[in-house]
């Protein structure tokens, strides 16, 4: 396999930075200022932070994006802004009806500076400390506004140390494992792989289930990055050149949470179902707050597997396929089903990975308290090489359709499309316990597909 050429390769794509604070700031191109913002773009090769190794971890990191509305308002050649993929030419607005983005979520009720047209440029902050994270996000808007580009909305984000989110579970599971990037494998991080004990077979003893251990191997780079193999055996598509390598696609949500209507919808089915709401809340879910797995864990949590990085993610769903264990609409089942789906198993699964790097935004809210009306929730954004393949599957598929884990047409009430026949959610046992979510209980505020270029590919703009 092609090594990875991590110095041409923007950061937080392949490895997550593991900052705690992040600023994410927007422009749009001014009419007149084409040429001084494709000159901005360009020399951001040099402050960009690259996935090469650190020889120290830096006090912030910076990286930049760009939208398809943003490259016509750069005025690329309308031959090379044409090569791209129709859903990111089309934009996240434009795809509201397949991602589910309706009512309170439809892209006309976004945030303003967050709704289709508002973003052309996207940079990207994290820091170590929050005054760190202003003080560069400030220069920054300095340098846009200096050079073409008008400043719009900023985002702040914060990780919280133990890694919540504000629905109270430990977040950040699952990301894929990549080839050329991991030290070594992490089980559950990768794609599952059936494993047999040949010598129990030249024996003469067929194994018993708990003898089919699960091996995993990681994922193929061109999953993620253009110009490197992916699980199809080829690069994926990409935009000519000088565009066409070591850039990936982004796609950056802002996603409002109703944590005190989630909170009041446990309880209420607790109270309907008689299961004790920690462990309806774990079933609606798939995971404990602590992040210990429902499949290995079905009737406690476990903090000490929680916080076991080598134990955590190495479990699949092919033992548990009625969902006794965790359910089949378990939030987390559905949006990496790993050996779950009816048909194709892990390999089908692998070809729709995507990694997070997203980060909770606003206060949390306190227990007891209903709502006070404050806005929190999660920055969304993810990396892959196909926005249609990867997140678009993801979200229209599995998180908004049930019909692939045999649950006809339910959605995922925690980040699916609820609509006015609301969501039921199965709780297991037998017979099995039933629940309905009337609204979902995480609402779009705004968004964009975007284009992430390579550190080569910045530098090209100056000539574009």
């Amino acid at each position: 396999m092609t090594a990875l050429e991590r110095d041409d390769i923007q950061g937080n794509v392949l490895r997550g930075y593991g900052f705690p604070f992040a600023r994410y700031a927007f422009a749009r191109v001014r009419p007149d200022g084409a040429d001084a913002a494709r000159g901005w773009l360009a020399r951001q090769a040099d402050p960009v932070t690259t996935e090469a190794e650190w020889s120290g971890k830096p006090l912030h990191a910076r990286n930049v994006a760009i939208s398809y509305a943003g490259l016509q308002a750069l005025r690329i050649p309308g031959w090379l802004a044409a090569t791209f993929p129709e859903e990111f030419r089309c934009g996240m607005a434009a795809r509201a009806d397949r991602l589910g983005d309706a009512g309170d979520g439809a892209p006309e009720r976004w945030d303003d500076g967050l709704r289709a047209g508002d973003i052309h440029v996207l940079a990207s902050i994290a820091a170590r400390t929050e005054d760190g994270v202003a003080r560069e996000c400030e220069r920054v808007r300095e340098e846009m506004a200096a050079s073409g580009l008008e400043p719009g909305h900023v985002q702040p984000a914060e990780q919280p140390s133990d890694r919540r989110e504000h629905f109270g579970f430990t977040d950040g599971f699952g990301q894929p494992s990549i080839a050329g990037v991991a030290r070594h494998g992490v089980p559950g991080q990768g794609i599952p792989v059936r494993r047999r004990p040949w010598h129990r077979f030249r024996a003469g003893i067929v194994p018993s289930r708990t003898d089919r251990k699960l091996a995993w191997r990681a994922v193929r780079p061109g999953e993620f990055v253009l110009g490197y193999e992916d699980e199809d055996g080829g690069p994926p598509p990409a935009p000519a050149p000088p565009l066409h390598r070591n850039g990936t696609f982004m796609v950056w949500r802002k996603l409002r949470q109703d944590v005190a209507g989630f909170r009041r919808f446990v309880a209420d089915a607790a109270d309907e179902t008689g299961i004790d709401p920690g462990l309806v809340a774990a079933k609606v879910l798939g995971r404990w707050p602590d992040g210990s797995p429902l499949v290995l864990r079905p009737a406690y949590g476990d903090a000490r597997l929680g916080n076991d990085r080598e134990r955590v993610n190495d479990f699949a769903y092919g033992g548990d396929t009625a969902g006794a264990a965790c359910p089949r609409g378990a939030h987390i089942r559905r949006a990496n089903p790993r050996d779950a789906l009816r048909a194709g198993g892990g390999r089908l699964t692998a070809r729709h990975r995507i990694l997070r790097r997203g980060m909770p935004y606003g206060p949390p809210l306190d227990e007891g308290v209903e709502d006070d009306g404050v806005d929190r929730g999660l920055v969304f954004v993810s990396f892959q090489a196909s926005i249609e393949r990867q997140f678009e599957i993801v979200q229209a598929r599995w998180l908004n359709d049930g019909d692939a884990f045999g649950l006809a047409r339910t959605p995922d009430p925690v980040a699916g499309a609820v609509g006015d026949g609301g969501a039921r959610v199965a709780f297991g046992g037998c017979p099995p316990h039933y629940a309905t979510a009337m609204r979902a209980f995480v609402t779009p505020r705004g968004g964009e597909y975007l284009f992430v270029p390579g550190i080569a590919a910045l530098r090209a703009f100056a000539t574009l």
